[in-house]
């Protein structure tokens, strides 16, 4: 891990939402979190190289889980009472996102998406590019292309056309689809 700022940027949502849904608090969740990066921070500073601090995350916060589970069940327990077995960490669902079929699927569908926009007639990729990945306004496209806005938004809603098709091909199920 060679910075905490773009981990904590990249993967806090994701964990968050993740935690929220089994712990039921969004609170709760954000204690977890927290007390993983700090704990994953900690192995940082101390020396300790971090090559996947997703999973590191992850497994650490799912530890939290754990170790507060147990300690909520010796509170609650009364006195004799054996504790409820606690699920075993492999038994806990992962997001879907980790699944190798989702990271494959979104690979091919990204994969698919740069070639539907290598396609387009260099001018229209051009401005849609300018557009979309450099968070251009349409003035300024077509003042840094010497053409007319009108014709950036036509160019514009042609790469939008080919980027659904390409999205429809490859996954006509997605319901983000129109």
């Amino acid at each position: 891990m060679t910075g905490c700022v773009p981990v904590v940027a990249h993967y806090y949502q994701e964990l968050l939402n993740y935690f929220a849904r089994l712990v039921r608090s969004r609170d709760g969740a954000a204690d977890l979190v927290h007390e993983a990066y700090a704990r994953v921070l900690a192995l940082q500073k101390a020396g300790q190289p971090v090559h996947q601090p997703r999973a590191l995350l992850y497994r650490t916060a799912r530890n939290l889980l754990i170790d507060q589970g147990r300690r909520q069940a010796v509170r609650a327990a009364p006195a004799g009472v054996e504790d409820a077995p606690l699920p075993d960490v492999a038994d806990l669902p992962a997001p879907r996102t980790c699944e190798p079929e989702a990271a494959l699927a979104s690979a091919q569908g990204v994969a698919a998406l740069l070639e539907a926009i290598e396609a387009l007639p260099p001018r229209c990729r051009e401005a849609f590019l300018l557009h979309k990945f450099d968070g251009l306004p349409h003035a300024e496209v077509a003042a840094r292309m010497g053409i007319s806005r009108k014709m950036v938004e036509q160019h514009i809603q042609r790469a939008l056309q080919a980027c659904r098709r390409c999205r429809a091909a490859t996954d006509p199920d997605d319901p983000a689809l129109p």
